[in-house]
C-alpha cells in the first residue's frame, strides 16, 4: 500500500492510500496549512480502522516521529521510499508510482481537475466517486486494458 499527499492545490491537501494496483483506500482533504505528518496520522488511523492494510510505503514528508507512532499505537510499518541519492530530473520510483498514477486518474474526472468545493467533506466524497467510477468502468469492460496499437501514417503519392 503506498500513501501520499498532493499539496499542489491552493488552499488543501489530499492524502490518498491505495492498493499495489492504485485503487483508492482511504480518502482525507484538509487545509493546505497543516503538516504532512499531522494529516498522515488521521489517514493511518482511517486505513487501520477500516482495512487489514499493516504495511505502508510512504513519502519522505512522512518520515521522523510517525514511524514509531504507526509502529507502537496502530501496529502499522511504514516504509518510508526515498529517492535515489543523486537524482536529478524526473525518475519513476516504482512504489509511489501507484499513488502518483491514482492522483492522475482522479484529475481526469471534471470536479477533480480544479478544486470547486469549499467543503472538504465533499472533496473527500468527488474524490470516492471518482474512485468508483474507476473501479465499475474497470469491471464493466471485463477484461484488463489494453493499449491501442501504434498507427504508422504511410504518405501517399
Amino acid at each position: 500500500m503506498s500513501s501520499r499527499a498532493q499539496p499542489r492545490l491552493n488552499g488543501r491537501k489530499r492524502f490518498i492510500v491505495t492498493d499495489t494496483r492504485g485503487l483508492l483506500l482511504t480518502v482525507m482533504v484538509c487545509t493546505a496549512g497543516r503538516q504532512d505528518r499531522d494529516g498522515a496520522k488521521s489517514v493511518l488511523l482511517a486505513t487501520y480502522l477500516t482495512t487489514p492494510v499493516r504495511f505502508v510505503f510512504a513519502d519522505g514528508a512522512f518520515a521522523g516521529r510517525l514511524l514509531d507512532r504507526a509502529r507502537t499505537i496502530l501496529a502499522t510499518t511504514l516504509h518510508i521510499v526515498r529517492t535515489p541519492a543523486g537524482q536529478r530530473g524526473f525518475a519513476v520510483i516504482p512504489r509511489r508510482w501507484a499513488v502518483e498514477r491514482t492522483l492522475a486518474w482522479l484529475t481526469a474526472h471534471r470536479r477533480l481537475a480544479r478544486d470547486y468545493e469549499r467543503n472538504p467533506a465533499v472533496s473527500e466524497a468527488m474524490i470516492r466517486w471518482a474512485a468508483i467510477n474507476t473501479i465499475t468502468r474497470r469491471l464493466a469492460r471485463g477484461r484488463p486494458a489494453t493499449r491501442q496499437q501504434r498507427r504508422v501514417f504511410q504518405p501517399t503519392s
